[in-house]
């Protein structure tokens, strides 16, 4: 990112110079598609997870910069606040036993991971929202040491103009103000990559954000926040309300937030792209020195650098990607719903169930969103955000009736999106025996209409009822989940509380 980013400061000729490099960006994008410049089908899924770094006691730790030092390893990145740590896995081919092979390496990296972070006392915890977090630990002078981080909460802050409101409506409800972005920190998510080619992208992704719903139903995970009972799914709130550029009167004016599900289908990848430029104005107004026109005019690949840079401060909940891999370009979805754990077998469950539905819906003789209105995706995505896995959702009536019918969120997945994944994993090539095991966790959740979220409530209780205050009784589940996240089971089979009583005191 350049001087600029150590120096922090834009003058006013930066933002119109920047302006007119996005504008060359888009063009090179169009004249790549009209080119037919982008990669083949090489069906291509990658994964990123971020982690949290707690103490033995469920606490938060701010260590991530001696953590990285002692892991070493370019696989393992900061991320936004000292407590947090991201992992990225290198892109493998959907088939054959891929998922077993994702989860042997998660497991062995996780594992070495939390060794090195063991020796300064600390160690992982993959979950959505540690529940031990509090407002003093989410404050700016626990930002990483990483100057693109301060940079981008200085232009946010100074964007808003004003504090930053969090107010969430859940079982309980959480009111307070920040005077940064850290508490977006408190968000740590699973992101799932899927290489498509521009014909396929807007399939895959109106068939990603019609499944949106679904995925956070039987993946909830993030129940609590500083000491609060909130939505199951509390991080789509808080990452929309921590990063919110817009006062009050721009909200009244129906001016777009920087975090946002979207208000469309859409029919090309182009039409994001160039949604970002028209709606969004640059938070980082860094120019590269390429000139995009120039490169491709002269048969080369441009890398639109202002393009991706100003793509990756809006914060879609699937987002599109422009890369470059042995100087050919290429797309992605970038599916950003999912809450981080409860356990690599977790996780690598809601993998399976994303690339399969996906894939099969995208492939649908009648697409799910040429039934649906968009707006109804939309509602189902804040349903299952605030109830987990007792969603109610609205999705098309089978047959020639038409129209959308409210289903439970768990009758939906067990016996219309699961039937639909098991095509669209067989469509990839995988194997049977991987298909069953992953397929078969997300249908015991909805048997049991157990998973991370309710696991945790269920848990929290049953340590008040026992005698705790709330901030111990959070500290113990912190602890539990911890333990139990490292023994491997999914959580739906985890037993709910303590195992034993803890002393008062």
């Amino acid at each position: 990112m350049g001087e600029k980013v150590v120096a922090g400061a834009f003058d006013l000729s930066d933002r119109q110079r920047y302006r007119d490099k996005l504008r060359q960006c888009l063009t090179g994008l169009e004249r790549l598609l009209a080119q037919q410049r982008f990669d083949r089908p090489k069906n291509l899924m990658g994964l990123e997870i971020e982690l949290n770094l707690a103490g033995a006691d469920g606490l938060p730790k701010m260590l991530n910069g001696q953590v990285l030092e002692r892991i070493a390893s370019r696989d393992f990145q900061t991320e936004l606040a000292m407590f947090n740590l991201e992992v990225n896995i290198a892109p493998h081919r959907l088939g054959s036993r891929v998922f077993d092979r994702l989860a042997e390496e998660l497991r062995t990296s996780l594992a070495y991971a939390h060794r090195k972070a063991g020796e300064v006392d600390a160690g992982i915890v993959m979950i959505g929202i540690l529940p031990t977090l509090d407002r003093d630990d989410l404050v700016s002078s626990n930002l990483s040491d990483v100057d693109r981080y301060t940079l981008l909460n200085d232009q946010i802050v100074a964007a808003r103009g004003e504090d930053f409101t969090l107010e969430i409506d859940g079982v309980e409800r959480l009111s307070c103000t920040s005077k940064s972005i850290v508490p977006e920190a408190a968000c740590t998510s699973v992101q799932l990559h899927l290489q498509v080619t521009p014909a396929r992208f807007a399939d895959v992704w109106n068939a990603a954000q019609a499944v949106a719903a679904a995925q956070i139903a039987v993946g909830a995970n993030s129940p609590f926040l500083f000491g609060r009972e909130l939505w199951r799914e509390s991080r789509p709130p808080l990452f929309q309300q921590a990063t919110d550029t817009r006062p009050p009167e721009l909200k009244a004016q129906g001016v777009r937030p920087r975090t946002w599900f979207g208000e469309r289908w859409i029919s090309s990848a182009y039409e994001l792209f160039e949604e970002n430029l028209r709606y969004y104005p640059a938070l980082l107004p860094i120019c590269d020195e390429e000139d995009p026109l120039e490169v491709l005019a002269a048969g080369g690949v441009p890398k639109l650098a202002e393009l991706v840079l100003h793509n990756g401060t809006i914060y879609r909940w699937n987002r599109p990607v422009y890369g470059i891999a042995d100087g050919v370009p290429h797309l992605r979805v970038e599916n950003r719903v999912l809450p981080a754990g409860p356990t690599v077998t977790d996780v690598v469950a809601n993998a399976a169930f994303y690339y399969g539905v996906v894939r099969a819906l995208a492939e649908d003789s009648r697409p799910v969103w040429t039934r649906m209105p968009f707006e109804a995706a939309a509602a189902n995505f804040d349903a299952a955000c605030r109830h987990g896995i007792d969603a109610r959702l609205q999705w098309p009536r089978r047959g020639r009736l038409g129209g959308t019918t409210e289903v439970d969120a768990v009758n939906l997945v067990r016996d219309e999106l699961l039937p639909l994944a098991e095509a669209g994993l067989d469509a990839w090539g995988v194997e049977p025996a991987d298909r069953d095991l992953y397929l078969g966790i997300i249908e015991e959740r909805c048997r049991r209409r157990t998973n991370g979220a309710s696991w945790q409530v269920a848990t929290f209780h049953r340590a008040l009822e026992a005698g705790l205050p709330r901030d111990a009784a959070l500290a113990a589940t912190t602890r539990r989940y911890a333990e139990l996240m490292r023994q491997g089971d999914p959580a739906h089979t985890w037993p709910v509380g303590l195992p034993e009583p803890v002393p008062l005191g």
